[in-house]
């Protein structure tokens, strides 16, 4: 047994969590962090690099770290893969140009072994956005995202439930 393996058992009891947030620029992460930690979303500029919340809900630590989605800052994502948890990724469901780009990153970040354990959420954003795909849109059309488990999410219309993330 490694010592990667006995830091992630020792982790899962304490049930600390690292949540790695992705997914392409302008796509709400971060509204979504800061809503689900019920600060201010009223002034909100682009993530050049990475912001980190902790949230505590009943027994879990949620260590998120929110990660810049630019295009010239994306190279730098595997930095941020090491004892990933959980990957999160937001598709801006009202960006219908980009989704085949979209598409391509989490591909790309699927094929990351260091990112093998870790379990993926994929959050369709912007629900409330006219002409915005469903989830069930997302998730069936095999060049999007075909079998993979895709959540709705409108950070402005509702509240993000933290069972959504958990699993609870």
């Amino acid at each position: 047994m490694g010592l990667l393996s006995i830091i992630r058992k020792i982790k899962r009891k304490e049930k600390e969590m690292r949540i790695l947030m992705v997914g392409l620029d302008n796509s709400g992460k971060t509204t979504i962090v800061l809503k689900i930690n019920g600060e201010d979303t009223s002034v909100i500029s682009p993530t050049l690099g990475f912001n980190i919340k902790t949230i505590t809900y009943q027994k879990y630590t949620l260590n998120i770290w929110d990660v810049g989605g630019q295009r010239t800052i994306r190279s730098y994502w595997r930095n941020y893969f090491e004892q990933t948890d959980g990957l999160v990724w937001v598709v801006d469901s009202s960006d219908l140009r980009r989704l085949d780009d979209c598409k391509m990153e989490l591909d790309n970040l699927l094929k990351e072994e260091r990112l093998s354990g870790a379990s993926l959420l994929i959050l369709a954003n912007k629900q409330d956005i006219k002409g915005a795909l469903t989830p069930a849109e997302i998730a069936k059309d095999p060049k999007l995202f075909c079998a993979c488990c895709v959540r709705m999410c409108c950070m402005f219309a509702r509240k993000v439930s933290y069972k959504c993330m958990i699993g609870d």
